[in-house]
């Protein structure tokens, strides 16, 4: 029996848990494996938009010092999941999606993959690119967005509603019409795609991969190769950032497995920092139309709400942009209607708050345009139009305190400095505005497996199949398990990154903590549980002791009414003669009580900034951001995703844009040279404030998503400012000194 007098600490350290290994350099990122024989692959691209290829010689790129193949439609070898059709003639439910790269002599799009050239480094495969000779047949092409949206007979529609009369705000007593407009921008995360694949045999493969999910590019290429599911193995042991772009397999995935299969040695594919402009995705460009009316009191009367935004021309990518305007705010009277344009460019994908971003940009540009209107402070304008309920399915709330976020961000932004009419306020030279814009996010959990390992000395290994893109997931789980156990976080160990451990769940939707959370708290109890019975069965001081009288803490065993019957866990397990204790648990996603509410996670930021009266240069001072998002498993954490949303919002704001020349169809920024994303000295002081109050309805550790409404609404608020500090509304993005009217800029 233990003696301990002391069994409930708990240390309150709340440390990044891989901090350590990437600041020092010791974490291996996909593309820094070390695997024998490797050999390397790049990507050869299309020089025009669309067209064929009519021939193609890389005779002399054969012939190149260190070339071991050069792969293309022409002797790429026969994928099942490049084939609609099964072998008998059924539809093939592993056809690949998406472009299937090196498979026929198509060119879709600018920079399109025509070849892989495989040699013996980097270096070699890199200097044949330039003796890759193609000879096309060009066809007409259509990149130009702004053009080809005012043809409606090439727009496909994605969905429409309608509660109540349609164009109900133009009956208001007061309302606004407002066309915003949003370009296309690019994730650029720091480290770049990679897949280092290696067969062992014709039906076994191992994949390291750039992956926000293992288990998802386990079987996207198990299907694809024809393979089964546990034969493929998929290794992610750090991310260097996504925001969306690892959330499918692209292009780079299937190739590596293609040439490391044709040269039979293991291949390393990894895009260059251009190609990352081009081949994984980014947010759409878009176009939205907002018609938004109230009463004289302020009342919402009506909320009309259309939108369209690009795809390509060989995959449908829709988003849900008109989303928020059904639910955000009480109206009686709303109608939206959204719609794609295929273009001859590659495939959108989802970014960081994909369809709410873009969004709630444009709603909460128009509640601020019709707060001036009705001469109505903007907050007191939505807290007027508060939806108790979810308008648009008649649902409750789990939790909502939004009018909580509203509060603290004016206190701490000083709102009651904000000039009621716009451009009155200077300092010096420079004009001073205040703007505000929300953000909201559904919040869910998923299916999560995880893995328990026990040791006889105390420490605990948890284990499953996530990887962590940089929110900090391990840190999180540790915090769970600590938490639930009272044990020191230093005594647990997190394992991810390798589909061959139990299932977890993609890392996107802002869903990992709620969803791997509620599993590790799942196990934790299980593991109490049965340190419990195992007491009961073995100690004689138990034997007469209810197991719900028991109690687990800081390793060890105790009864709640007697603090002299205790015994630590190590010692019990030496009694009981076990090692280890093993334990699975599956956390599940059905939750009969959450569908009987609407389950959202809600932001408001807070923006003051400077605009120069000559020059109109923009300078954020204070940025205040403020998040409802149940309980916060790890505030160090929790406070650097809202930080990392608010520098997405600034360049979101005033300085990103991916460019298109409609000449060429190609890309005409794809650097960081010319791309621009903000810099450190464009960061100002931002306060992160949580409402931290536990929504047990979506789960049992209380915790919702927060990664995505770190974004969501934050552009809003700075083109909100910039209008109250300038007297000028600018509606397309970026914004820009030029847009203002400055003629100096």
């Amino acid at each position: 029996m233990s003696d301990s007098k002391n069994i409930f600490t708990i240390d309150a350290g709340d440390e990044r848990a891989d901090g350590f290994e990437k600041v020092t350099g010791r974490a291996k990122f996909t593309a820094e494996h070390q695997i024998p024989n490797l050999a390397y692959g790049v990507f050869v691209c299309s020089t025009i938009t669309k067209g064929s290829i009519k021939e193609l010689d890389v005779s002399k790129a054969l012939a190149a010092p260190g070339v071991l193949d050069v792969i293309s439609y022409k002797n790429c070898p026969s994928i099942p999941g490049y084939n609609p059709l099964t072998a008998d003639g059924k539809k093939n439910n592993g056809e690949w999606r998406g472009l299937k790269v090196l498979n026929d002599n198509k060119v879709r799009f600018y920079g399109q993959p025509i070849a892989l050239i495989v040699a013996d480094s980097f270096e070699n495969a890199t200097d044949a690119i330039k003796l890759v000779k193609a000879d096309y047949v060009k066809e007409d092409f259509e990149t130009d967005f702004a053009k080809e949206r005012s043809d409606d007979s090439k727009l496909k529609p994605a969905s429409n509603y309608k509660r109540g009369e349609e164009k109900a705000y133009q009956k208001a007593d007061v309302f606004i019409e407002a066309e915003y407009g949003t370009p296309m921008e690019v994730h650029n995360p720091m480290e770049m795609h990679a897949t280092i694949a290696v067969w062992e045999g014709d039906d076994k493969l191992t994949l390291y991969d750039k992956t926000q999910g293992p288990k998802s590019v386990q079987s996207t290429i198990a299907k694809a190769f024809g393979l089964q599911e546990k034969n493929v193995r998929v290794i992610t042991e750090f991310v260097g950032g996504a925001f969306g772009d690892a959330l499918r397999s692209w292009l780079n995935v299937p190739a590596a497995c293609i040439a490391a299969k044709k040269l039979n040695r293991p291949v390393k594919v990894v895009l260059t920092r251009p190609q990352m402009f081009s081949l994984v995705g980014y947010r759409p460009q878009s176009w939205q139309k907002i018609g938004i009316g109230a009463d004289k009191s302020g009342k919402l009367i009506g909320i009309s709400h259309a939108a369209i935004s690009n795809t390509s021309r060989y995959e449908d990518y829709r988003e849900g942009i008109t989303d928020v305007s059904k639910f955000l705010y009480a109206c009686d009277n709303v109608d939206t209607n959204y719609k794609i344009l295929p273009l001859d460019l590659s495939t959108p994908t989802w970014m960081r708050g994909p369809g709410e971003v873009t969004g709630c940009y444009a709603l909460e540009c128009a509640m601020d345009e019709l707060s001036y209107k009705l001469k109505m402070d903007p907050v007191e304008l939505r807290i007027k139009n508060h939806a108790d309920i979810n308008p648009e399915n008649k649902m409750p709330w789990s939790a909502k305190n939004l009018k909580e976020c509203y509060e603290t961000g004016k206190q701490k932004i000083g709102w009651k400095n904000r000039p009621k009419h716009p451009g009155k306020l200077k300092e010096k030279e420079w004009l001073v505005g205040y703007g505000m814009g929300g953000g909201v996010f559904g919040a869910w959990k998923g299916n999560a497996t995880v893995k328990l390992i026990l040791k006889a000395d105390g420490n605990l290994i948890l284990q499953s199949a996530v990887s962590d893109m940089g929110p900090g997931t391990t840190t999180a789980m540790l915090k769970v398990a600590a938490e639930s156990l009272q044990i020191p976080t230093g005594k647990i160990k997190f394992v991810l990154g390798d589909s061959d451990l139990p299932p977890g769940p993609t890392q996107g939707g802002s869903g990992t903590t709620s969803t791997l959370g509620s599993a590790v708290s799942l196990i934790c109890e299980s593991l109490k549980q049965t340190v419990k019975e195992l007491a009961v069965q073995q100690v004689s001081a138990f034997t007469n002791v209810p197991i719900t009288d028991l109690d687990v803490k800081n390793e060890h065993v105790f009864s709640v009414k007697d603090s002299t019957i205790k015994i630590s866990i190590a010692e019990l397990m030496k009694l009981a003669n076990k090692p280890v204790i093993e334990i699975t648990k599956e956390s599940s996603a059905n939750n009969p009580q959450e569908v009987k509410y609407a389950t959202n996670s809600f932001s408001v930021h807070f923006v003051k900034l400077h605009v120069h009266s000559k020059t109109g240069e923009i300078k954020i001072q204070h940025v205040v951001t403020t998040g409802d998002a149940g309980k916060i498993i790890s505030e160090n954490t929790a406070r650097s995703q809202m930080l990392g949303g608010v520098v997405g919002g600034i360049g979101m704001a005033l300085t990103e844009e991916l460019k298109i020349d409609h000449q060429t169809g190609e890309i005409a920024n794809a650097s960081f040279g010319t791309y621009h994303v903000p810099l450190h000295t464009d960061i100002p002081l931002i306060d992160v404030w949580f409402v931290d109050k536990p929504d047990y309805i979506i789960n049992s550790i209380g915790a919702k998503g927060l990664g995505e409404i770190a974004l969501i609404g934050f552009a809003a608020a700075v083109a909100n400012a910039v209008y109250n500090a300038t007297g000028k509304r600018v509606r397309d993005l970026p914004i820009t000194a030029e847009k203002l009217g400055f003629k100096n800029a």
